[in-house]
């Protein structure tokens, strides 16, 4: 059922006759295929600190999407990614895409993506285009997160070691 209703949203069901000159709006075949079939979806422990947590929404429009990077933490390379997203396909798409594009890259470089990139691979129409701003904003605060994590276990971890110095 579920499915079905999907399909009439996405345009894939009957083909609508175009009346009044108005054509029917039709998502790109990489957004129906990342919806119909979404890459890394699931969760990691948001405590492990290996693991950064990006979570962000757009109030106008309802969509809510978190997504999660791990993190090698000797090299700084993005070893694996998933995300949840509560929101219309274009935005599941834009969060498939954006977890595809970051496994396998340093952190630094994942910064550089941008949701201009996502949106043109995706083909996504100016109406959707916040969708792909949301996956970019995703990717950053994933990174924050997890730069924060880093910083307050090596900031423990230091001033653990420092404790131990002065105790001998």
């Amino acid at each position: 059922m579920l499915k079905h209703v999907g399909n009439r949203i996405l345009g894939l069901g009957q083909r609508l006759p175009v009346t009044r000159g108005v054509l029917p709006r039709l998502y790109h075949e990489r957004v129906v295929d990342h919806y119909n079939n979404p890459r890394n979806v699931g969760s990691f422990d948001k405590n492990d600190p290996t693991v950064g947590t990006g979570l962000v929404g757009a109030p106008a429009c309802g969509d809510v999407m978190k997504l999660q990077i791990k993190v090698d933490d000797k090299t700084g390379k993005i070893t694996d990614a998933c995300f949840k997203t509560f929101g219309c396909g274009s935005a599941i798409a834009s969060s498939s895409v954006a977890t595809e594009w970051v496994k396998g890259r340093q952190m630094e470089e994942v910064l550089s993506i941008k949701n201009t990139e996502i949106a043109k691979h995706l083909s996504l129409p100016p109406v959707k285009l916040h969708c792909s701003m949301l996956a970019e904003d995703a990717i950053k605060a994933a990174v924050k997160d997890y730069e924060a994590k880093k910083a307050k276990f090596s900031g423990s971890a230091g001033s653990a070691s420092t404790e131990k110095a002065a105790d001998a």
